[in-house]
């Protein structure tokens, strides 16, 4: 990464700790994106560089998380069954949102509008692991293969939709080793 890059990563990394501090402690109607771009030291027409919405400050994924979870699927061990493989991978990805996700959770209770826009929150990660899971078990039934990733994502629904709003993110974290151990199909 050049000079250039690494300044406006700074930037985009800088504008969405103000975002996530903002929206932590006003919530999420009493925060303008004014008062983020204030918050980052940036101009309200920086802000729109680097993100759509207010929304989109909480929900994007950073500009690196998208090749760090594709190189999480290609290191995992080529004879790996897919279980375990979907199993580390989704455990991964959950962790890596630990910064995050309580807070989305909770704006979404919040907000009727924030809840709309991020049902489309891991769309990205979503359709990179359909399409890692099928390459890599090209070879395999298709309706097995599918089978075991849908049931993958309903165990990670599962933790979520039952994550109580009192229980730390670890005890996430724990539904959805449950959800997954619980779901492993038989050898």
């Amino acid at each position: 990464m050049n000079l250039r890059e690494r300044k406006k990563l700074a930037t985009w990394r800088a504008v969405r700790s103000a975002a996530l501090g903002l929206l932590a402690e006003q919530g999420y109607d009493a925060t303008t994106v004014e008062q983020i771009a204030a918050a980052a030291n940036v101009s309200r027409a920086t802000f729109f560089n680097y993100f759509a919405s207010k929304e989109a400050a909480v929900l994007d994924p950073d500009p690196e998380e998208r090749r760090d979870w594709q190189e999480a699927m290609r290191e995992r061990p080529a004879d790996e069954p897919l279980w375990d493989a979907l199993t580390a991978i989704l455990t991964g990805w959950c962790t890596s949102l630990r910064d995050r996700m309580p807070l989305q959770r909770r704006l979404k209770a919040e907000s009727p509008a924030f809840a709309q826009t991020a049902q489309s929150f891991g769309e990205q990660f979503f359709a990179d692991l359909r399409e890692w899971v099928f390459s890599r078990t090209a070879q395999s039934d298709p309706l097995t293969v599918a089978l075991q990733l849908n049931i993958a994502l309903a165990a990670i629904n599962t933790a979520y939709q039952t994550w109580p709003e009192d229980e730390a993110f670890d005890g996430f974290l724990q539904r959805l080793e449950r959800c997954l151990l619980q779901a492993r199909p038989a050898a």
